[in-house]
């Protein structure tokens, strides 16, 4: 927070603003699937901070890498994830530790980390190697055929395989099955909570579309199946009363079960839930745009290409934990590619009192979205900031390369992303896997594929040509 004379302070309605319609405001121009195009398009036009119209409320637009940190250290007291997504996220069951706030979020943050912890990660390591394993022999095939892979897909039934492997240890092998499989339901989440969250008035708590009743079936189809898996775990703690838990989901009934625990089985479900969502989604897409440039780059193929040769030897992908921790430049390659495609483009928030914030009065309950991608994009932040320069992110590179306060795609403060070492670990595993073992090439033009707002920041399509090495 900024110190200002009351004099300086200025009001929301003094921020520029884009034009709009009477009663309506910008709401006409705020397609859901490119909402972070449009609001970064303001951004350049107007500056940064703006104010945005949607209907009659007034959201505060700000761009500023600083004032976002100011926030995110001041969660949970001051500020908190805007209320319109924690309604919409408690509406399907899955408030847990993302979205949750006030004094419910401290005990699910024990719950989470406590359970992360008690997987131990080193013995569940051998199951992502085999699921690592499982998308190499994919690839290999679709090599061999000279078939083009749809990377999106791919990468998608592997995260769905590993979370759920973490969190229930079972293996659903959604790659080399058929049918009805989780990830189907999964992927009918984020576009319709998106949606939902920018609407101007929750028009589904009175009058269901199509695609709500499609999302209601979505969930109800999540629900029994993780219920089932509660029962089941739950029955196996039974059985096995001084045993360790197995896996994320037994960690967290166990401690449901302590004296005086606020967990019940709604939390466990909506953790499970959350976990399910945010391991699905989020490491498949970072994964996928971290291909695009790839691609596009022959010279940094090679050079990690080397460097898996190099850690890797003979292998085909990493046979140890501390293997996979050798390979710090497969994670930068993944941090360039976020930089400049972000999964998360923008962040909710509203403060809980009455603020001034860089000059500016917010009420309690505004309205906030922080923009990534242009302090990302910002030349005093990044040096060639349009450039794909893995480099930047590698130990002992010179200094003012990169802004690491600037890169928030895993949070800050207190409510950091409890799960970014599960997803550097999938990410180091994917790319020395797949550049250890093949070239890769797009199969369209780059300027084909489109950025998608799904909630998370997706690619419209990744159709990509593999070569065996």
């Amino acid at each position: 927070m900024h110190s200002t004379t009351e004099a300086s302070v200025r009001q929301l309605d003094e921020l520029p603003s884009p034009k709009g319609l009477p009663l309506l405001g910008n709401l006409l121009d705020l397609d859901p699937t490119r909402l972070h195009l449009v609001l970064e398009r303001w951004q350049a036009e107007l500056g940064s901070p703006y104010l945005l119209r949607m209907g009659p409320r007034k959201v505060y637009v700000s761009a500023d890498a600083e004032q976002l940190q100011t926030v995110l250290r001041e969660r949970p007291e001051r500020y908190r994830r805007m209320r319109q997504l924690e309604e919409c996220i408690d509406e399907l069951g899955a408030n847990g530790l993302f979205s949750v706030e006030g004094e419910a979020w401290r005990p699910q943050r024990r719950l989470v980390m406590e359970a992360l912890n008690a997987t131990h990660f080193r013995a569940f390591f051998p199951v992502i190697q085999e699921i690592t394993q499982r998308l190499l022999r994919r690839w290999q095939g679709a090599a061999q055929r000279g078939e083009t892979v749809e990377m999106t897909k791919d990468l998608v039934r592997f995260t769905v395989d590993v979370t759920t492997a973490l969190a229930f240890g079972e293996d659903p092998n959604t790659m080399e099955r058929d049918g009805d499989l989780i990830q189907d339901h999964l992927s009918v989440v984020f576009p319709r909570l998106m949606a939902r969250i920018n609407a101007p008035v929750p028009y589904w708590r009175y009058v269901k579309l199509p695609q709500d009743r499609r999302l209601d079936r979505a969930v109800a189809a999540i629900h029994a199946h993780v219920d089932g898996l509660i029962a089941a775990a739950r029955q196996h703690l039974r059985d096995a009363p001084r045993a360790a838990p197995r896996n994320l989901l037994e960690a967290m009934l166990r401690a449901s079960e302590e004296a005086d625990s606020p967990i019940d089985d709604d939390v466990v479900r909506a953790n499970v839930m959350t976990l399910l969502l945010a391991g699905e989604d989020t490491t498949a897409h970072t994964l996928a745009w971290t291909m695009f440039f790839l691609a596009q780059h022959a010279q940094w193929q090679d050079r990690l290409h080397a460097d898996a040769c190099a850690v890797l030897g003979e292998a085909a992908l990493p046979g140890t934990l501390d293997q996979v921790r050798g390979l710090d430049l497969f994670e930068a390659a993944a941090n360039e590619a976020t930089r400049l495609r972000p999964i998360i483009q923008f962040l909710f928030l509203e403060p809980n009192v009455d603020v001034v914030l860089d000059g500016v009065a917010l009420p309690a309950g505004t309205p906030m979205f922080f923009l990534l991608r242009p302090s990302m994009l910002d030349e005093r932040r990044f040096g060639a900031p349009l450039e794909y320069r893995p480099d930047r992110w590698a130990p002992g590179h010179p200094a003012g390369a990169h802004d690491s306060r600037a890169f928030v795609q895993f949070g800050a403060g207190p409510r950091v992303c409890p799960g970014r070492h599960l997803a550097g670990v999938e990410i180091r595993m994917v790319l020395s896997m797949l550049l250890r073992n093949f070239r890769l090439e797009l199969a369209t033009d780059p300027a084909s594929i489109s950025e998608v707002l799904a909630f998370t920041m997706v690619p419209s399509a990744m159709p990509i040509r593999l070569r065996a090495r």
